[in-house]
């Protein structure tokens, strides 16, 4: 005779294996949820993904700031011309005082916050596709501010993260914050391009 061993494992009287049950269906039930599916299909990115992208997330935004002024950095360094864009620090020269330039420090913490907004928010798709469709624009009233522009942040922008996460930011992170940044970046050369096309009707 060996002893019974009671197969009851919570308050409610459920045994493992029907909790083992009813978190496979929870978890069966939130992969085809109507909203991560939709997600899936137009930006390519998974329930997992989104997850993983949002907890990473967290660790740039701890340092918004310098992940900001560095992204900005760089895109300087590989479109100098767009540095001319800036009054108040366009004739800095050195990364140093780019680094401690108050305005620098002000305009990439204004573009990180509406970065985040649309990370933190990118499974409502339509939310945040009305958001970065409006930011983009608002980039019509710039003068010599072209929409493709746009598109000049998205290797700094990934280079600065991955210098903000360190060993965190692998190939995989890579890969989604890739899906992620050319989503946001494209999509607000949409708003613009249609706000110049409305504005010259």
């Amino acid at each position: 005779m060996g002893c019974r061993q009671s197969t009851v494992v919570d308050d409610s009287g459920k045994t493992e294996r029907q909790m083992k049950a009813d978190a496979n269906l929870n978890f069966a039930q939130e992969v085809l949820d109507p909203k991560y599916v939709e997600l899936e299909q137009r930006l390519g990115i998974t329930r997992r993904q989104l997850f993983t992208l949002h907890k990473s997330w967290k660790g740039v935004m701890r340092d918004m700031a310098d992940c900001g002024v560095e992204m900005f950095i760089l895109l300087f360094k590989s479109n100098s011309e767009l540095k001319n864009m800036f009054h108040e620090f366009k004739d800095l020269t050195s990364e140093d005082d780019l680094r401690a330039n108050e305005a620098l420090e002000n305009h990439a913490t204004l573009v990180m916050t509406t970065l985040d907004d649309a990370i933190t928010h990118i499974d409502n798709y339509d939310y945040v596709s009305e958001v970065l469709r409006k930011t983009g624009a608002s980039h019509v009233r710039f003068e010599g501010f072209k929409s493709d522009n746009f598109l000049n942040i998205r290797d700094p922008f990934l280079e600065a993260v991955k210098i903000t996460l360190g060993d965190r930011y692998t190939d995989n992170m890579e890969s989604i914050y890739k899906v992620a940044i050319t989503f946001i970046l494209q999509t607000m050369v949409e708003g613009m391009e249609d706000a110049l096309k409305n504005k010259a009707t």
